[in-house]
């Protein structure tokens, strides 16, 4: 399928997403609305779980490049910003609350979610291979947590507590991931 009608595809599902929910996101309304038959679309994705399952890896709207700013701290900030922006620019904010609100009820809705955050670990494990070159990071240090970490504080301060992210947000959650928030212990 030819790359601009399989975004015309995706960026179907992923309205329909935010407009209908997952139970209103039919394959009919995708093709209605991208203007593809609906057979294309099944000898594609089989069904409504894979097609969103893919918009929501594929989507140019929730496209994330992994930076390169030289240095770990620089690339997780980055990252940090992006995915800032994910969560409180449109579309992509309005997508990714509609999809983890369905996905608490769909099963195949949650296993493509897992797919979604596996894609996203997997395209950010470069930014933790060069900071390991570079003799930035521990050897056993958890990238997945460290993402964790940041990710899960921006979905928790923007979505879940509905608070703005100022300036110094991103800057300032590596520097409490890398760093600590603790003073050093003073010696007795």
């Amino acid at each position: 399928m030819a790359p601009r009608k399989e975004q015309e595809i995706f960026r179907a599902t992923l309205g329909l997403l935010v407009e209908r929910g997952y139970e209103g996101l039919t394959v009919e309304g995708v093709a209605e609305r991208s203007g593809v038959n609906k057979t294309t679309i099944y000898r594609w994705w089989p069904s409504k779980a894979a097609l969103l399952a893919a918009a929501l890896i594929e989507a140019d709207a929730l496209a994330v490049d992994p930076p390169d700013t030289g240095s770990l701290r620089g690339d997780l900030e980055a990252l940090v910003r992006e995915i800032s922006a994910l969560l409180t620019e449109s579309p992509s904010a309005e997508i990714a609350v509609a999809a983890l609100g369905a996905a608490v009820h769909q099963p195949e809705l949650a296993e493509a979610t897992r797919r979604f955050f596996a894609d996203r670990l997997a395209r950010e494990q470069q930014v933790f291979e060069r900071a390991r070159r570079r003799g930035e990071l521990r050897e056993d240090a958890d990238p997945m947590l460290i993402m964790d970490l940041l990710g899960g504080a921006v979905w928790l301060r923007a979505v879940f507590r509905g608070l703005p992210l100022g300036d110094g947000f991103a800057a300032e959650a590596v520097r409490s991931v890398l760093d600590g928030a603790a003073l050093p212990a003073h010696p007795a």
